[in-house]
């Protein structure tokens, strides 16, 4: 395999889904979380990804050998607190019913301290590094998050978050190389008022102008909307029947952070990363897709300029700029 991401990943859960298909009911277990999820789409993309987590307590006992059996290079804290969460599913009427979410419980200072210091080291090894948000925004600290941006970003890495809330403005302020963020997320931080093109083209040039080099904002069944170079793109691909809609956005992440650990270019990238959540939510497993499928769909994928006027070239720098001063 060619590429290397390190994906942080401070509170992985444990997924327990009660199906059944048949006659017979079934449970499946399986490690979740969004970084868990990023980890398992950058692996079918083709990419080796180093995982850095925190487990403890009975849920991370079971959760370990789950993560390894992914095929990541598992890289773990022992929390002394336990506090590892999860779910419990029941899909047997067709959708999902949540039983039981267990959220976990904040790391201690001295576990941040470890994780961090495991996490940076390998992020400082990989060109590109994706921050995947904890299970719960109390559980690990937004500062934490910013330390992280600033100290691979002046180290030449390339930081890739699909972040919200306190924790995208903590990043935003030491500044990353990609973001995606859903229009729900923008108008919930109070970053937009609503959610027509004009709207959230301005939020994104903000957010350009806040520290993110390249944005994507997704729109649930809208073309998401691409800030590249300065100009702003509606992603186009043809439309697929969903059979699970959760996840298209992580593996949008992992696809974008997989093609530019390779080397590819960001435009490829965001292609990329939209054919493998299209595709995803096709399937029932979050973060799954297969490498050959995912690429015979990034050709029907296109970058079309956004809006009806064309748009003048310049700089990012320069059309923030204009956007701060509306």
């Amino acid at each position: 395999m060619s590429g290397h991401v390190m994906i942080f990943a401070p509170t992985p859960l444990l997924t327990v889904t009660i199906d059944q298909p048949s006659d017979v009911p079934e449970l499946h277990l399986h490690p979740g979380g969004q970084g868990v999820w990023q980890a398992r789409m950058a692996r079918s993309l083709g990419v080796d990804v180093v995982l850095c987590a925190a487990l403890g307590g009975e849920v991370g006992q079971v959760l370990e050998p789950l993560l390894v059996s992914e095929g990541v290079d598992l890289k773990v804290v022992a929390r002394d607190s336990g506090g590892t969460g999860g779910y419990v599913h029941d899909r047997r009427e067709g959708t999902r019913r949540e039983v039981v979410d267990v959220t976990g419980q904040p790391l201690s200072r001295h576990e941040l301290d470890e994780l961090y210091n495991l996490a940076l080291g390998e992020g400082l090894r990989a060109p590109v590094s994706v921050l995947s948000g904890p299970n719960h925004p109390s559980l690990v600290p937004a500062d934490l998050y910013r330390r992280f941006a600033a100290d691979l970003g002046a180290n030449g890495g390339r930081v890739v978050v699909d972040l919200c809330g306190e924790h995208l403005t903590a990043v935003l302020e030491s500044g990353v190389f990609f973001l995606k963020i859903s229009h729900e997320e923008l108008i919930a931080d109070g970053r937009t008022d609503g959610d027509d093109e004009d709207q959230l083209t301005r939020a994104m040039y903000d957010l350009h102008a806040s520290g993110a080099e390249n944005v994507v904002v997704s729109r649930a069944d809208q073309p998401a909307l691409a800030l590249i170079d300065g100009e702003v793109f509606e992603v186009l691909m043809p439309r697929l029947e969903a059979a699970d809609p959760r996840g298209a956005g992580d593996s949008m992440t992992a696809g974008v952070a997989a093609v530019v650990a390779r080397g590819g270019d960001v435009r490829t990238a965001i292609r990329t990363g939209a054919a493998a959540g299209a595709l995803n939510v096709t399937r029932h497993g979050l973060g799954t897709g297969r490498f050959d499928s995912i690429n015979g769909l990034v050709d029907r994928v296109r970058l079309e300029p956004a809006g009806s006027r064309p748009q003048e070239r310049t700089t990012p720098d320069e059309l923030a700029q204009r956007v701060g001063g509306r």
